[in-house]
């Protein structure tokens, strides 16, 4: 039962981190494309140490 309550608090915390953002999408429109996330993710994984992508509209 312990572990079901920690899932279910992790998949809220969760949803309302991805609500945060959506609000801040529809209200900026700024935003990072799949490709962008995706060429970053990977240089991560090859043990490079680079900054994010710029959000942008």
């Amino acid at each position: 039962m312990t572990q079901y309550i920690e899932n279910m608090e992790k998949h809220e915390a969760f949803r309302r981190v991805t609500l945060k953002a959506w609000d801040a999408y529809r209200i900026t429109g700024l935003h990072v494309a799949a490709d962008e996330a995706d060429a970053w993710l990977a240089k991560l994984a090859e043990g490079d140490d680079v900054e994010p992508p710029e959000c942008h509209v």
